[in-house]
């Protein structure tokens, strides 16, 4: 069935703010599931604190020092506001949501997990929401189990309840948004029905965070990680999110400068949260330029972001929809703006190359999730994904790009 294209709302024009597009004017970038292009208020923002700002944070007695705190430690607490935190003592800063899922699967796991205990996860999970639960379970003879997706690409809510009924579960790991089919989990639900089992459960909000409005004091995750670099800031940041009692109940993922209370030589106390995770010299002038990303975000508004990206997703369906001989996978609704597919005797990575020489930038592979590549019966896809600077001529672009593809192939 071809979607309806909804009435669309005004769409957002902000491309001039990115300079890759004056450099590349031609460029039809759609792979910003992956990492998206840089405004340039966060490039202006890192340039300016390395240039006028910069000194260690946290531990100098002179003025420059404890400015640069200052404007570290007000990004933590614009985070709070931006995603409606529980506290700002809550906003524990990671080098990206894989290190914030590292040390939730090592702090907790590591004093909980018994032999024939169960993390439960899904089939759908990102590696990073993966891999490190097979590391933690693997040391304490623990197993990972996982949920089910159903044909469609949405979660199997009746297997979830189903395996949250197994005293072995101790905790869940489940991703809000599916990086290859954009699938928008019922998240209140999850935590709801993991909550009524009295389990904790970790939400992977790295697709989320970018394209959603979020409430997490109302959500009520215990735990919820994020990266800078996939919603407009820079690389080498990224965010848990927690109640800081939770926090302040886990022993620390790495040790070192700046998360100690006090040190002797046969043993140490440690700080609270958010400094008892943070341990030595973070990312500040990035944390710097995740702030600018975030201003600029919130002068946009997400509830436009998320309009905007809903506009050129149904736009795309709809074009997409039209090509025979082009393989579309995802549910038809309550989804963002990714979109993954085949075309017809071709291999992804081949269609991605033929897209590159018109300058269109999708992604092709497993996309860091092998378990739901196989289950969609496929080796790999193409994948194209939306964001505020893709516009209607780029779903366009894509189209056209894509039948040329198809006649090229199946000729």
């Amino acid at each position: 069935m071809t979607p309806t294209v909804p009435a669309a709302p005004a769409l957002l024009n902000v491309k001039a703010d990115f300079p890759i597009f004056d450099h590349h004017p031609e460029l039809v970038f759609l792979d910003s599931a992956a990492s998206t292009q840089k405004p340039r208020a966060v490039i202006q923002a890192i340039s300016d604190f390395y240039s006028r700002d910069y000194a260690n944070i946290h531990r100098g007695a002179y003025r420059l020092s404890a400015h640069a705190t200052d404007r570290f430690e007000s990004v933590r607490a614009d985070a709070a506001r931006f995603f409606r935190a529980p506290s700002p003592d809550g906003v524990i800063f990671t080098r990206n949501a894989t290190e914030a899922v590292n040390l939730v699967a090592h702090s907790w796991g590591l004093a909980h997990l018994t032999p024939g205990d169960v993390v439960l996860v899904s089939e759908m999970e990102h590696h990073a929401n993966l891999v490190p639960w097979h590391l933690v379970t693997g040391l304490r003879g623990a197993r990972v189990e996982y949920v089910r997706a159903t044909p469609d690409g949405r979660l199997d809510m009746d297997d979830y309840a189903a395996k949250l009924r197994n005293p072995a579960v101790k905790f869940v790991a489940l991703q809000h948004v599916s990086n290859v089919l954009g699938t928008v989990h019922p998240a209140a639900e999850l935590v709801r029905l993991a909550h009524d089992r009295g389990l904790p459960i970790l939400l992977d909000g790295a697709q989320a965070a970018p394209h959603l409005p979020l409430d997490l004091s109302t959500l009520n995750a215990d735990y919820y990680v994020l990266s800078s670099h996939k919603m407009l800031g820079p690389s080498g940041v990224g965010a848990l999110i927690a109640r800081p009692d939770t926090l302040n109940a886990l022993p620390p993922y790495m040790g070192g400068g700046d998360m100690i209370r006090e040190v002797y030589p046969d043993r140490s106390t440690y700080a609270p949260a958010p400094n008892r995770f943070e341990a030595g010299t973070p990312a500040i002038a990035e944390v710097v330029g995740f702030g600018a990303a975030l201003a600029y975000l919130t002068e946009l508004g997400m509830d436009r972001v998320e309009a905007h990206e809903q506009t050129l997703l149904h736009a795309a369906l709809d074009r997409l929809n039209q090509i025979d001989g082009l393989d579309l996978y995802g549910p038809p609704t309550a989804r963002g703006g990714v979109i993954s597919f085949n075309v017809c005797g071709a291999h992804a990575h081949d269609v991605a190359g033929f897209l590159d020489e018109a300058n269109i930038c999708v992604r092709a592979g497993h996309h860091c999730a092998q378990p739901l590549i196989r289950a969609l019966s496929c080796a790999s896809t193409a994948r194209a994904s939306f964001y505020i600077y893709n516009t209607l001529d780029d779903v366009d672009a894509l189209a056209g790009g894509l039948a040329e593809v198809v006649s090229f192939f199946n000729s």
